[in-house]
């Protein structure tokens, strides 16, 4: 077993760079005090430079962190705690969940069914018992059976959720609350989960908690059972808060045999033995039958004026919400926190990282001012609706995108338009309605495909767009169902004079031009040459980016045009590989891989590529960003915003293309992206989590990718139009960039395993209430 101290001494030295913030004040004590009528401390001094909050309190929402950093590392290991409590951008509070031991030892650990959290059905096999739980039958390992010594020595915590790594399973035994405490964490959060079970079994909860841990140590306790709580409410200090835990709506509480729904619709009463309420997030912002928002609600709002705190639950990066939310966490906590009368007083979370930056820096922290990064759209903004769509151009715009783009195809009869693929079979309708069309073309692509060079425009026009969701068959991750095919395909022409109206620039990439000029007798350079002088677009950022050098030559001494040139993945870039480059460009577009090599779901190293093409002075714009949880390297914690800020602030690229540009926008255009402001998101460094990792990662699924040669980047000219093609040095191109998802590997690979749909991650939340 790997020893979990080092495990720790690593996680503080390489973990603890990623996010910086200047001031920390207490988390004042609110609502009343623990029972009803009770009178609090006041408050210390709130955190500095924070605004007056529309919390009951007037402080910052409070984070608290379910087991630690949970959404990396199993439930309350020392790494889980350390984690969460050096990475904290607010004050915390750290919950654990009790359970209680033969001998009354109190663990941390949120299931009640061991076998659902830890190893323990390989240390006692055959030996699970079925009990009956609030009026059900559960089979499985209870700690209640069990000497704390023999848990101790035979039995090790795994993670609980499927889809997450178990790279750090089986380190660390099960905490006890004593150990816990011993992290010294700003505030301790004890909740109480099935009192009246572990009566039964003359096992006392509140014994255990009075004489064993004692008040003075929990800041929060909180219960499902009405009848602990009022109990409590006789016995606790001024510094304990009471908080009622809500299930599910239609669940039976305990003690008044009442359904939460109904217990809900008596706040006073509530607030006689408590000063909150933690609820599942649905409680306020409920969705609707197709996973998008409903009305919210207004039990913030009524709560508060009970003098009742509300914290919600259950937040994860990695368990989708609603689709409104577009895959980025960071948009569902600024949810709940973005409406004076909504604002929820806490929210217990997996990634406490992602919800302290949330609230400390990224909530109402919009400036004009942005840092010298570009915000480049890939097919507009395709993460919201199909893309190169006359609505995803628009989206793109109000997101704030610095330039939009248009992968440039032809139409059989000269048409110049914007889609990502000459094959229209992914991004339209075309299926349905021109199968008879399908080809084979193996200089564009391996797969058959309808090719936009075999239909008129007039029949490109006739077709619907449709939403590309890249980790669909794989994860069962769907973009915007209700977009699915909004929105209408434009010409270049139009898309040129959409661009010059907005504060936008534009990027026009430029493919399979050699394969057109020769086969199809179409000339992509000439009309995008003409259509780009047509436009006149005088005072606008161009860009023009091709993979083949000869079209990038075409361009060459045109006023204002910036060439780019875009690479499949490279593992680094020699000193005369930039020269060359520099040579037909002014601009590299790499892949995410290309600057930060990743094996399997962890980053490794930096590569070379930024620093060598930066000494030629050539820019470097790295290519796809996503939101989707199961795109992002574990480093980055399911967290968009993060692997952002590693590229921007740490690899120092010029420039970022994303199909989610909201999300890129609203950190570069905060002070959170200042690594000179008192709050900054910093980078997470590349092999941060490999050096910890407690065992060896298997055989890379990807090797490495080879460096740029100058054989990579000089093209032959360019063919006439209609004439027989020179043969490219190259490879041909397996497809334009993003067109194909990976799977989704390592931890992450079980969740593609299980087809999960966003209804079955929303599932997941009710473990975090004790499921």
């Amino acid at each position: 077993m790997f020893g979990d101290k080092m495990i720790r001494f690593l996680v503080l030295i390489s973990l603890l760079v990623q996010v910086t913030w200047a001031q920390k004040g207490g988390q004042p004590a609110v609502g009343g005090g623990g029972g009803g009528g009770q009178e609090m401390a006041p408050p210390p001094k709130p955190l500095a430079l924070m605004k007056k909050w529309p919390t009951l309190s007037g402080y910052p929402p409070l984070v608290i962190a379910r087991g630690g950093f949970t959404g990396l590392f199993p439930e309350s290991c020392p790494t889980a705690i350390d984690m969460a409590l050096s990475s904290a951008a607010t004050d915390l509070a750290l919950l654990c969940n009790l359970q209680l031991t033969k001998d009354k030892v109190g663990l941390c650990v949120t299931s009640i069914n061991l076998e659902n959290t830890t190893n323990i059905e390989d240390s006692f096999p055959n030996a699970s018992k079925t009990y009956k739980i609030n009026g059900e039958d559960i089979k499985g390992y209870f700690a209640m059976d069990y000497p704390f010594k023999a848990l101790r020595d035979k039995v090790t915590i795994v993670q609980n959720i499927l889809s997450r790594t178990d790279a750090f399973d089986n380190t660390s035994p099960l905490s006890t609350v004593e150990e816990v405490l011993q992290a010294r964490p700003p505030l301790f959060w004890l909740n109480v989960q099935y009192d009246s079970f572990y009566d039964e079994h003359k096992l006392s909860m509140s014994d255990y908690i009075e004489n064993t841990i004692g008040f003075h140590s929990i800041q929060y306790l909180s219960c499902t059972e009405i009848g602990f709580l009022k109990k409590m409410a006789k016995k606790v200090t001024n510094d304990t808060r009471l908080v009622l835990t809500f299930l599910s709506p239609d669940a039976i509480e305990p003690t008044e045999k009442k359904k939460y729904s109904d217990i809900l619709k008596n706040l006073k009463a509530v607030r006689a033995f408590a000063s909150g309420i933690l609820v599942p997030k649905e409680y306020i912002w409920p969705l609707n039958a197709n996973g998008y928002l409903a009305q919210p609600t207004t039990l913030v709002a009524d709560a508060h004026k009970h003098d009742l705190e509300v914290f919600a639950a259950a937040f994860a990066n990695d368990i989708p919400g609603s689709y409104n939310y577009s895959y980025d966490p960071t948009a569902e906590y600024l949810q709940f926190i973005s409406d004076p009368n909504n604002t929820v007083d806490g929210f217990v979370t997996d990634f406490s990282q992602t919800a302290g930056n949330a609230i400390g820096c990224l909530a109402g922290n919009d400036t004009d001012k942005k840092v010298n990064a570009l915000i480049i759209t890939h097919n507009g903004a395709s993460g919201t609706y199909p893309g190169c769509t006359d609505l995803a151009y628009e989206q793109a715009v109000k997101d704030g995108a610095d330039i939009i783009d248009c992968s440039v195809q032809m139409s059989k009869d000269g048409v110049a338009f914007c889609l990502d693929s000459p094959d229209l079979t992914r991004d339209t309708t075309a299926m349905s309605t021109f199968l008879t069309r399908a080809v084979s073309i193996p200089e564009i692509q391996k797969e058959k495909g309808i090719f936009s060079f075999d239909l008129t425009w007039t029949e490109i026009q006739s077709l619907k767009p449709k939403m590309f969701s890249p980790f669909l068959q794989h994860s069962g991750l769907e973009r915007n169902p209700e977009a699915k095919n909004k929105g209408k395909l434009i010409s270049l022409s139009d898309f040129l004079g959409f661009a010059k109206t907005k504060p936008v620039g534009v990027l026009i990439s430029i493919e399979n031009a050699r394969y057109l000029a020769s086969k199809k007798h179409l000339d992509v350079v000439d009309a995008v040459t003409k259509t780009l002088k047509n436009a006149s677009l005088e005072n606008k950022q161009v860009m023009i980016q091709s993979d083949d050098s000869a079209v990038l030559s075409k361009f060459k001494g045109e006023s204002g045009y910036k060439r780019l040139f875009r690479f499949e993945e490279i593992s680094g870039v020699s000193k005369q590989a930039a020269e060359e480059i520099k040579k037909y460009a002014d601009g590299a577009v790499l892949s995410r891989r290309s600057l930060i090599d990743i094996d399997l779901d962890y980053t490794t190293q930096q590569t070379n590529a930024v620093k060598e093409l930066h000494d030629h002075n050539v820019s470097v714009y790295v290519y796809v960003m996503r939101n989707e949880f199961v795109h992002i390297p574990l480093d980055y914690y399911a967290d968009p915003t993060i692997e952002i800020a590693t590229y921007v602030i740490d690899v120092k690229v010029d420039g970022i293309v994303t199909e989610f540009p909201k999300t890129a926008s609203r950190y570069l255009r905060s002070t959170c992206s200042d690594i000179d402001a008192e709050y900054c998101i910093l980078a997470s460094q590349p092999g941060g989590l490999l050096k910890i990792l407690p065992k060896s990662l298997p055989a890379t699924a990807f090797p490495s990718s080879p460096p740029l040669e100058i054989k990579d980047i000089v093209d032959p000219p360019l063919p006439p139009v209609g004439a027989v093609p020179v043969l490219d040095s190259k490879p041909p191109p397996q497809g334009p960039p993003g067109a194909q998802a990976p799977a989704p590997s390592s931890g992450m690979a079980v969740a593609a395993n299980f087809g999960f749909s966003l209804a079955a991650f929303m599932a997941l939340g009710l473990l975090y209430m004790g499921h």
